[in-house]
C-alpha cells in the first residue's frame, strides 16, 4: 500500500494512493469510505495489522481524486521522535574524509522541522550555509523495545523520501558543534510524498537514491552503500529508546552534499530540491528566505 496525508477544507485527512485504470495516480479519502478507520496515518499504523484489510477496501473504493489535484502534507504529521543517522553512507564518509565508527552517529530533529511535498524550505537569517541531504526514511509501525536484528524489520511500517536539511555553520562552526540545532530549524525535514508499506519494498538495502538541485543531479547512489542497514538501525535504537508507531528514522545521506563540493554549494532562494528513491516517488520542495516572525 501507499499512504498519504492530504489537506481537505483546511484539515488533514488520511489517504491511500493507487494507480487508476488510465495509469494516473489517484488519492482516496480513507475515512470517507471506511468511517471506522482512525483519522490519521499515524493512528492507522498504531492500530496494527487488523486494520489493513479495511484500508485496502477503502483504497479500492470508486470515488477518488487525481493525485495532482491534492495538496499533500507530510505523511506523518506528529511523530514522537525524528531520529537521524550521520555518516551512514560509505561514499559520503569518503568525500568528507571521516572514518566510519563501529556504531552509528545518532542525532535528532524537532517535529517542527517537518514539511510536506511542495512545501517550502525556509532559509533562516541565522545561517548562510544551508545544505541538502537526500535520505531514505524509515517509518516505524509497531512498538519496538530491545528487538533483535532478525525481528527489526517486522516493526517497520514502510519507507519515505526525506531531506535532512542542515545549517552547516551551526552543525560544524558553533561551540560544541550544534548538530541538533543546526538540523532543527523550522522546515528542515521535508518528508513524502507517500509512505510505501514494507511489503512494497522488497529490500530497503537495494534502492537508488538521488537528489537534484534545479534539475541538476547532485547526489546519485544506492542504499547498498549504507554502513549500518535498516535492520541494524532499528535494533540498535530500540535498545536505547522504545520506538513507537509513527516515529521516523532518517537513515543518512550519500555523497554529493553541497558543503563537500569544491566550490561549496548552499541552498539559495528560488532553488528547487528533488529527492527520489526507488518506489517512493519524488519529494519536491522549493527554497525561500524565512520572512515570517511571530
Amino acid at each position: 500500500m501507499r499512504l498519504v496525508t492530504f489537506e481537505s477544507n483546511g484539515a488533514p485527512r488520511a489517504g491511500g494512493l493507487r494507480t487508476g485504470s488510465t495509469g494516473v495516480l489517484e488519492v482516496v479519502d480513507l475515512q470517507a469510505h471506511e468511517p471506522s478507520l482512525p483519522g490519521s496515518i499515524k493512528e492507522i499504523l498504531a492500530a496494527g495489522p487488523d486494520v489493513r484489510p479495511i484500508v485496502e477496501r477503502a483504497i479500492a473504493a470508486e470515488h477518488c481524486t487525481p493525485f495532482d489535484q491534492v495538496k499533500l502534507l507530510a505523511p506523518i504529521l506528529d511523530p514522537q521522535k525524528i531520529i537521524c543517522v550521520g555518516l551512514n553512507y560509505a561514499d559520503h564518509a569518503a568525500e568528507t574524509g571521516a572514518q566510519a565508527g563501529d556504531e552509528p552517529v545518532i542525532f535528532c530533529k524537532f517535529p517542527t522541522t517537518l514539511r510536506g511535498p511542495e512545501a517550502e524550505i525556509e532559509l533562516p537569517p541565522e545561517s548562510n550555509q544551508v545544505d541538502y541531504e537526500a535520505e531514505l526514511v524509515v517509518v516505524i509501525g509497531a512498538r519496538a523495545h530491545r528487538v533483535s536484528r532478525a525481528d527489526a524489520l517486522s516493526h517497520v511500517a514502510g519507507y519515505c523520501c526525506g531531506n535532512d536539511v542542515s545549517a552547516r555553520d551551526w552543525q560544524k562552526g558553533k561551540p560544541g558543534k550544534q548538530w541538533l540545532l543546526g538540523k532543527s530549524f523550522d522546515s528542515f525535514a521535508p518528508l513524502g510524498p507517500w509512505i510505501a508499506t514494507s511489503d512494497e519494498i522488497a529490500d530497503p538495502g537495494q534502492l537508488d537514491i538521488t537528489m537534484r538541485l534545479n534539475g541538476e543531479l547532485m547526489q546519485d547512489s544506492n542504499t547498498r552503500q549504507l554502513i549500518f542497514p535498516v535492520d541494524y538501525l532499528v535494533s540498535y535504537l530500540s535498545h536505547v529508546c522504545t520506538l513507537l508507531p509513527g516515529d521516523l528514522i532518517y537513515t543518512g545521506t550519500p555523497s554529493g552534499v553541497g558543503f563537500a563540493r569544491d566550490p561549496q554549494i548552499f541552498l539559495q532562494p528560488g532553488d528547487v530540491c528533488e529527492v527520489s528513491v526507488t518506489g517512493l516517488g519524488t519529494l519536491r520542495n522549493k527554497v525561500r528566505i524565512e520572512t515570517e516572525y511571530h
